[in-house]
């Protein structure tokens, strides 16, 4: 069996591929067999920095599960389930992952859809539900519109009744973020400006920030009084220290920097954020993108890729 491991932080070559024995679930723990896994920034947070070296690298995938641990009871030897947390070794042909991080995922969502929509997905569920609940009515920026996340995000603020402006790099992922229910597309230079005058300088009522130091200043700019700026990424650098006497004189504003990890920390707080995901999907209200696929031994392509922020939606690697 081969798996992903990074033996010492750095970039998209830290990624390399070994040969390791066979694994065993232990207690409430799920052995699954991956078909496909997720691409995520916090992978490369992770591969930086953010865990000791060495470890095994992919924290989201789908599969089916081959065997199970003691104190099991939810899931039967071939169910289909997905995770994106509590799998850490995901981009590997088999990984241990704590069952009570699994979703048993339904016949109707195929494999790639399910882990198009399970760490972006879920993400853009609590940044519109618990993080600012939009509603009808509010003026919502959504950066890095045509990335996988910021596809979600317009889709589901759409959903919900707000306008959508997109933030985006080039004209051919202005027309993604346009496909997706942005009302308008502006980019990175002048959307502050432009955010004000289509609102007739009022702002937006909440900012979701997946691109951090470039952006977060006009971020200042381009938000309503008592407004939200949520920082969900920082794809082009992590954003400065603030002083918080900004959010007073820019017009009582709230800051936030919420995790995933903290909106799924039960079982029944996972599920049902994912039930209503899939629903959404099985209803054609919300619809996932597969950006690009690359073969598991491709790895470091697929974030090298990632990184230089080439694509657009989800990417996926294939077992």
């Amino acid at each position: 069996m081969t798996f992903v491991k990074v033996e010492e932080h750095g970039g998209p070559e830290a990624y390399v591929q070994v040969e390791n024995e066979e694994l065993t679930p232990g207690e409430g723990q799920l052995l699954v067999e991956l078909s496909v896994s997720g691409v995520n920034f916090l992978d490369v947070v992770q591969r930086r920095a953010a865990l000791p070296t060495p470890f095994r690298a992919g924290v989201e995938g789908v599969g089916r599960v081959v065997a199970a641990g003691e104190n099991v009871k939810d899931f039967d030897i071939g169910a289909r389930v997905g995770w994106m947390a509590g799998g850490q070794g995901s981009f590997s042909q088999f990984a241990l992952v704590q069952a009570e991080k699994a979703v048993p995922l339904p016949d109707d969502i195929d494999d790639e859809t399910a882990v198009a929509a399970l760490m972006q997905g879920i993400t853009a569920h609590y940044l519109t539900t618990d993080t600012h609940p939009v509603s009808p009515g509010d003026i919502v920026v959504v950066h890095a519109a045509a990335g996988g996340l910021g596809q979600l995000l317009t889709q589901v603020a759409v959903l919900k009744g707000a306008t959508v402006i997109g933030t985006t790099s080039s004209k051919e992922k202005a027309e993604i973020a346009s496909k997706n229910g942005a009302a308008h597309v502006f980019g990175y230079e002048d959307f502050a400006e432009q955010t004000l005058k289509v609102t007739d300088n009022l702002g937006a009522s909440v900012i979701y920030d997946g691109v951090g130091a470039t952006t977060f200043d006009n971020d200042l700019n381009a938000v309503r009084t008592r407004g939200t700026i949520v920082v969900v990424g920082n794809a082009s650098g992590p954003v400065p220290p603030v002083d918080v006497n900004t959010l007073n004189t820019s017009g009582s504003l709230f800051l936030t920097r919420p995790t995933v990890a903290d909106h799924v920390r039960t079982a029944e707080e996972l599920r049902g954020r994912t039930k209503e995901i899939f629903t959404w999907i099985r209803n054609g209200d919300l619809k996932v993108n597969i950006g690009a696929r690359y073969p598991i031994a491709e790895v470091t392509d697929a974030f090298t890729a990632l990184e230089s922020r080439a694509t657009t939606g989800k990417i996926i690697l294939e077992h």
